[in-house]
């Protein structure tokens, strides 16, 4: 049986809590660095992961936060290798069973986000299209109740193409098993969240063991639907960015920070006399210990690993085996964050590159940080100026720039007018470019 959550209605609004604000100098600098990474995604992954990661600790800049989550997951390259997949999907019919379960699902998630606020708008209508998409992809798996709000998340951040292919890594990769009909792969989760508690936090493990409460109790939207119920929405984004780039154990350590703090000391247990006082305080958490800025930096001093989570889930699964058998649902190994997803992509692939945005005339010259004095171009030039004779670009053909500063081969491309030059200036150079802080694809305005 999968599980029934909670409306969206019955929660507090999240959209009513407040935002950190970010310095307007600070968000500027982070989107360019952000650019330079997305521009040369694959060269950061293989050399400075470490840094990716410091920067999704800070939080990615919201105007690029849809494109990062695509990079990270690997969601972009599932759209690559499967073009007109999503396509075929959504033209399809589906499944009578799993279409009437998500019809009635819809207005639940997020009722008062401007996307979602009328029924059979175009956000409640994307929603069905991606969760329909998924049941026809995965039709042994279906749907599953939690995929709901994660799939409305994403399609704050992105088009419902993106976003299938996001929905499909968090399912596959990052959280393999959680939506499969036994809910296996949770309750395992639970039992090693359990455990890890006890080293976290003995004293919210003990009043939980005595009071016997069952981690599922819990811990299950939490972990499913990755505290996209639980946290104010600052928070949820501040998780986000670090589950993409980190994997399930930043879910573990957010789960683990949030027992610790409101069952680990005596004096927040003397109103938790029972089990039922003891669920509406996890239900009811503090404000406080949920703000962006504490639970973030809690978060990232928290000292639980993926090799800590790996030996545990052995643990717990030899257990399960001795009292319950084998599992019934053979869900595929986790991959902990964007690295291990990106190792495990099968033979070579095209590398990820933005596409040629900036055209210069052939006789410009490119300023970049590589680039030679000018007393050694003139010499060049003069001493090469017959070999270059042949290969020059025709009238009609201009040098291609990347918006990353690499040159591409020359390219046939109409004539045009001159712009005039204070038509744009040079301070914002980027902002002509698919590129740009204020980038023109369309995943970029999904906010």
């Amino acid at each position: 049986m999968k599980t029934r959550l909670p409306s969206c209605a019955q929660l507090p609004c999240p959209w009513s809590w407040g935002l950190e604000e970010v310095p307007l100098e600070v968000l500027r600098q982070r989107e360019s660095k952000w650019l330079d990474m997305l521009n040369n995604w694959d060269k950061w992954m293989a050399k400075k992961h470490k840094k990716i990661r410091l920067r999704c600790q800070k939080g990615i800049p919201p105007s690029l936060r849809g494109r990062a989550w695509q990079y990270l997951s690997g969601g972009k390259v599932k759209l690559q290798q499967n073009p007109g997949k999503f396509d075929e999907l959504d033209m399809s019919p589906g499944d009578p069973k799993w279409l009437d379960v998500i019809e009635r699902d819809l207005h639940r998630q997020f009722p008062f986000h401007e996307m979602f606020v009328s029924r059979g708008g175009h956000g409640q209508q994307d929603l069905f299209r991606v969760l329909k998409a998924y049941t026809l992809y995965r039709p042994e798996e279906g749907y599953c109740q939690a995929q709901a709000p994660i799939a409305a998340v994403l399609l704050m951040h992105m088009p419902a193409e993106q976003a299938f292919w996001c929905l499909v890594q968090v399912c596959e990769k990052y959280l393999p098993g959680y939506y499969s009909e036994k809910l296996e792969a949770i309750q395992l989760d639970g039992e090693i969240l359990f455990s890890l508690l006890q080293k976290v936090s003995p004293v919210a493990h003990k009043h939980l063991s005595r009071q016997k409460i069952d981690p599922l109790l819990y811990m299950t939207e939490w972990f499913m639907c990755a505290f996209a119920r639980t946290l104010p929405w600052s928070s949820v984004l501040r998780v986000w960015d670090m589950f993409f780039c980190e994997g399930v154990k930043i879910i573990f350590r957010v789960g683990l920070v949030l027992l610790k703090h409101a069952l680990g000391s005596p004096e927040k247990l003397k109103a938790c006399q029972g089990q039922y006082e003891t669920i509406e305080q996890l239900r009811s958490l503090s404000p406080k210990i949920m703000q962006e800025a504490f639970l973030v930096q809690e978060v990232i001093e928290l000292p639980v690993t993926e090799r800590q989570i790996e030996r545990e889930h052995l643990i717990q699964l030899r257990r399960w085996k001795e009292t319950r058998g084998e599992l019934e649902c053979r869900s595929p190994p986790r991959m902990h964050g964007a690295k291990a997803i990106l190792d495990a992509e099968p033979g070579p692939r095209p590398a990820l590159q933005p596409s040629p945005s900036i055209r210069l005339p052939p006789d410009a010259t490119l300023l970049t940080s590589k680039a030679k004095p000018p007393k050694q171009v003139q010499k060049e030039k003069r001493t090469k100026a017959s070999g270059q004779l042949d290969k020059s670009p025709g009238p009609n053909q201009a040098t291609v720039v990347t918006a990353s500063g690499d040159a591409c081969p020359p390219q046939d491309v109409p004539p045009r007018d001159p712009v005039p030059q204070d038509s744009a200036p040079q301070d914002f150079i980027y902002h002509g470019s698919q590129e740009s802080l204020t980038s023109q694809e369309s995943e970029d305005t999904y906010l």
